[in-house]
């Protein structure tokens, strides 16, 4: 049974939600500073909030577990101001990357600084798509459009048919490629969901135009809806800057993507729904996703910490998304959970005892990689195992 935390300690964050659209704005506040004094320290700046500044930020700010109360909900999901933070975030990310690729074209950057330069814009880009994953799961029509918009600059498009119509069906199961599995390295993870998601996708397209009676390669394809934005971006400026600035656009949406799929990898690792007696998954519930109430992360992120919410009821708007007592807690915020997954000894030694905890020490009801189940089983597996 879900238990929901205690409504009485909520207060609403108005205004520090005008923190959101930040992630961009700080990126562009970088290159403008790098151009105006070519101080190469700039271009590591949003490499050094993303992965240094914020997990301080969370630890010293600590976690926010209150929920709103069921009497504001309506109120707070009909509320313009929540909507246009959406939409705000989008200029600031647009602007950011054709000024990268200006840079990027016009100027003699050392290896270490193109390093930067793409650390930076594929950054704020990777982080763009947390907004474009809010804004694909409204039913407005301009909102999902704003949603395939943003993502242009990853060139990860297919996400917005991927993530609503496969991962939500599929999540915490084996056969969801954004779900890791206990003993699953991020690297070994990273090429698994990006083909998997990208014939997922694909495969969802054709499914459901061929119920229209249209070709896959109709124009009311989603994901060449989406793929198109991004040749228009990236055509103009090759246009415009010329074919040296491709490289640049082609590397900031690869680290981009991935910074997508690290935070998927995060999301979901080891946990598994488990199979109804009619072969069936059980309901996607909280307890099926890893959460994490820490408050700087949250604000910056449009609520997407509070994941368990979001999967056990995806057309919840961020502002309104709540904690679950039985979901199971990350150690720390987005931004630190991703560094460490880079090194997978060192998440190993942090996660996997929790998914152990978690199921009680009953592995069975875990999602394990075929590959590591020896191992894990003669680790955790033996009994009495907690």
């Amino acid at each position: 049974m879900n238990t929901l935390a205690n409504a009485s300690d909520w207060s609403d964050k108005r205004y520090l939600w005008l923190l959101s659209p930040a992630i961009p704005l700080i990126g562009l506040v970088s290159l403008v500073a790098f151009q105006q004094t070519g101080h190469s320290l700039w271009l590591a700046l949003f490499p050094v909030v993303v992965h240094a500044l914020i997990p301080v930020l969370d630890w010293l700010f600590g976690e926010d577990f209150s929920n709103p109360p069921e009497s504001v909900v309506a109120q707070l999901d009909g509320d313009f101001f929540y909507r246009a933070l959406l939409w705000l975030f989008i200029p600031f990310q647009f602007a950011g990357t054709i000024m990268g690729a200006w840079l990027a074209a016009t100027h003699d950057l050392a290896w270490y600084e193109m390093i930067g330069l793409v650390m930076g814009v594929g950054g704020f880009n990777g982080i763009g798509i947390a907004t474009a994953h809010e804004l694909g799961h409204k039913k407005e029509s301009l909102d999902r459009w704003l949603g395939k918009l943003t993502l242009a600059p990853s060139a990860y498009g297919h996400f917005y048919v991927e993530h609503n119509r496969g991962h939500h069906k599929r999540v915490a199961t084996p056969e969801d490629p954004a779900s890791s599995r206990l003993g699953e390295g991020f690297w070994r993870f990273l090429p698994r969901t990006v083909m998997g998601s990208l014939r997922s996708a694909w495969a969802l397209e054709r499914e459901r135009l061929n119920r229209q009676g249209k070709s896959v390669w109709s124009l009311s394809n989603d994901n060449l809806q989406a793929w198109a934005m991004t040749l228009v971006l990236f055509g103009g400026l090759v246009a415009w800057l010329g074919p040296v600035v491709l490289p640049f656009l082609i590397l900031q949406a690869v680290y981009g993507a991935s910074l997508l799929e690290v935070v998927n990898y995060v999301e979901h690792y080891g946990l598994l729904r488990q199979k109804l007696p009619d072969g069936r998954y059980q309901r996607c519930e909280p307890e099926h996703s890893w959460n994490s109430n820490h408050i700087v992360g949250n604000i910056l992120l449009y609520h997407l910490q509070r994941h368990s919410d979001h999967h056990a009821h995806p057309t919840r708007r961020y502002q309104a998304l709540r904690h679950f007592d039985d979901a199971p807690q990350l150690p720390s915020g987005y931004a630190l959970m991703i560094t460490v997954a880079y090194f997978p000894p060192l998440w190993f030694a942090l996660m996997n005892q929790r998914v152990v905890q978690h199921y009680k020490g009953d592995l069975s009801r875990a999602n394990i990689h075929p590959a590591a189940r020896a191992k894990i089983m003669a680790k955790y597996g033996r009994p009495g195992a907690q």
